[in-house]
């Protein structure tokens, strides 16, 4: 006997949805708990706390990105420490958020120095702020098939166009790998354009 599905199968697009209302630290874990098994992102900064499903391009893109990065930091020979999106909180900071991948640049620290987040959608919380809770030195953000980088200063984000911690990491060359359909020819062209730059 021979089973056939009864409908293809389709992947699900990145979707961000923020709860009306204000809720309390305590009410945040227990939303938190409540869909720990589901597939879903939460975010909570001041009250506010938005969900996200994980699309594929979305996990494509954050997953493309990392590859290259963490080629860039080996041909570099730099020292670093890949933490990928694991949660970051601090209930006395009101903010419990998951960055894309992360990473510690040297040795380890109360957060990571950089944090990378794709965003496909957008979204009701503060881009920004989330990471400046944190002191995070470095976010980059993926919109619009491009990289938008900041660095923290005393107290609020600036634009820059290159890494302070990665300086010789061309950008757009980085942008422009990651979205090439032949993920060898990009490996290819990533590191021959890193090589010519280093």
């Amino acid at each position: 006997m021979i089973l056939q599905a009864s409908e293809a199968i389709t992947t699900v697009k990145e979707q961000r949805f923020t709860l009306p209302g204000y809720y309390t630290w305590e009410q945040f874990e227990a939303i938190e708990s409540l869909t720990a098994d589901a597939p879903v992102r939460i975010t909570y900064l001041d009250g506010c706390v938005e969900f996200m499903t994980l699309g594929e391009y979305h996990e494509q893109i954050k997953s493309v990105l990392a590859i290259f990065i963490e080629l860039y930091l080996f041909e570099k020979e730099m020292k670093f420490i890949p933490v990928g999106s694991a949660t970051r909180r601090d209930k006395s900071k009101d903010v419990s958020f998951e960055p894309d991948e992360s990473y510690y640049l040297g040795e380890k620290k109360e957060h990571p120095d950089l944090a990378i987040e794709v965003t496909i959608t957008s979204g009701g919380i503060d881009k920004l702020e989330k990471y400046k809770r944190l002191k995070i030195a470095e976010v980059w953000f993926w919109e619009n098939n491009q990289l938008v980088l900041y660095r923290l200063r005393e107290h609020n984000y600036e634009q820059i166009s290159r890494s302070e911690f990665l300086p010789d990491l061309d950008i757009a060359l980085l942008g422009r790998c990651v979205q090439m359909s032949d993920i060898l020819a990009a490996r290819t062209e990533f590191i021959n354009g890193m090589r010519q730059i280093g």
